[in-house]
């Protein structure tokens, strides 16, 4: 079987459908190798399996650990711990739907593939600035010859992080809190520090504000038909009685959210909008929202189910499971249920995630002029470090082994991770080519 093939194979297993530009999903996947790379999390562990990636066997031996799964740079940022009833804000893990407990060099492989075809999106994103004519145009440029430094930076930081654990410098409590006026996460730091409730852009910028029309009462989902579908009244109304329980406060309104995020693009969700039953516009702060999401299988069990036991447990519940560990403090709403047949999980929307695309990490001086794309590195191999040690939180052995381990094998695991990064590039091209076929 030729790779396209087996990759028009791969995908329509996980995405129940041929490669087509029917498919939002696909669509998104073919805009650019990064794109393709956060859809595919599948391939990525088919190609695992198959030994179309080779690890060394010495980093197989690291204690299994929570990890993330689909692990790359646009699946880390900014949120307010215990989700939308908190007021601390971290820079951490914000995506755990492939999830499960596996191998912690699954996730560090995933994120140094990412960070080259995110300095390669950062290039055609400044073309497309040249083509238009944008201000965005004149920005330096991270280039591929700081790729690999970062890389290493990201491993450098995340044995570093492991030793200070070791050591009681840090502590399964430990978290990235606050950033310098010179690293190149302090600007988005600052935006959610003001969507918070209590900051000052809550009512224009925070999750809320951009979803919910904080004018007047009754409050409602903007209507707004690129994101939102109003259910059937006989639906809406099953809908908010079977996940009431489920919530500390009333239901005001509920919606379909359609064509939201890359990998699970195709997934149903709803939105909830939760707030007091007898409010005024003074009770915003205490308003929320819901997430109700379809769940699909995490992508590292279609080959490696047998891992550990607790991949056994439906989507949602191992994603519970996982996002509960891997968190210092987790949302408070954070539940799984059964809904017409499927299992969907059920989590609230931060008031205050900023999150992380390639352009703010490879564009402008503080990143391709003063080490910024590798400060991200750093900061992110910090951020997993304590998401992995929290694993096992009564002992330090996944710490001691990581720190045993890993030094060894920096070298490898960037040409490999450089090598596979070919591979995407290959394979977004077929992709392209499977959906030109079918348009034809």
């Amino acid at each position: 079987m030729t790779r396209v093939a087996w990759l028009q194979q791969q995908l329509q297993t996980v995405d129940a459908s041929c490669p087509s530009e029917a498919s939002n999903k696909h669509s998104k996947m073919a805009i650019s190798p990064f794109y393709f790379f956060r859809g595919s999390a599948g391939v990525y562990y088919a190609d695992l399996a198959e030994g179309v990636i080779t690890l060394p066997e010495a980093l197989l031996t690291l204690p299994l650990t929570t990890v993330m799964g689909d692990c790359h740079i646009s699946n880390f940022g900014f949120f307010s711990e215990e989700g939308a009833h908190g007021e601390t804000l971290i820079f951490a893990p914000n995506d755990f739907d492939d999830a499960c407990m596996g191998h912690a060099v699954w996730d560090l492989l995933r994120f140094l593939v990412s960070l080259p075809l995110a300095q390669q999106e950062g290039v055609r994103l400044k073309q497309l600035a040249i083509n238009d004519q944008s201000p965005e145009r004149d920005k330096a440029i991270v280039s591929a010859e700081q790729v690999k430094a970062a890389m290493k930076a990201f491993l450098t930081a995340y044995i570093a992080y492991n030793q200070n654990s070791l050591t009681g410098h840090i502590t399964s409590q430990s978290a990235l809190l606050a950033f310098s006026e010179k690293h190149i996460l302090y600007k988005r730091w600052q935006k959610g520090l003001q969507r918070l409730s209590s900051g000052v852009a809550f009512l224009t910028k925070s999750t809320l504000a951009k979803e919910v029309d904080c004018s007047q009462l009754p409050l409602r989902f903007k209507e707004d038909e690129t994101r939102f579908v109003r259910l059937p009244e006989n639906e809406r109304q099953a809908l908010c009685h079977h996940f009431a329980p489920y919530l500390q406060d009333e239901i005001l309104d509920c919606v379909e959210r359609i064509d939201a995020g890359t990998g699970s693009n195709n997934m149903r969700r709803y939105y909830l909008l939760v707030g007091p039953q007898d409010m005024t516009l003074n009770d915003l702060p205490l308003c929320y929202l819901v997430e109700i999401k379809q769940q699909r299988v995490a992508a590292p069990l279609a080959y490696f189910a047998d891992v550990h036991p607790s991949n056994r447990l439906n989507a949602a519940h191992l994603t519970v499971h996982c996002q509960r560990r891997m968190q210092r403090r987790p949302d408070l709403i954070l539940d799984d249920a059964l809904w017409q047949g499927e299992h969907y999980l059920i989590r609230s929307r931060h008031h205050a995630r900023v999150g992380i695309d390639p352009e703010h990490i490879t564009f402008g001086k503080r990143a391709a002029s003063k080490d910024g794309f590798s400060q991200y590195a750093q900061a992110c191999g910090e951020a997993l470090a304590l998401a992995h040690m929290r694993g096992d939180r009564r002992s330090l052995l996944f710490q001691r082994a990581a720190v045993d381990t890993l030094p060894q094998h920096i070298d490898v695991l960037v040409e490999t991770a450089l090598n596979y990064t070919e591979q995407v590039i290959s394979d977004h091209q077929s992709l392209c080519q499977l959906l030109g076929d079918r348009q034809n």
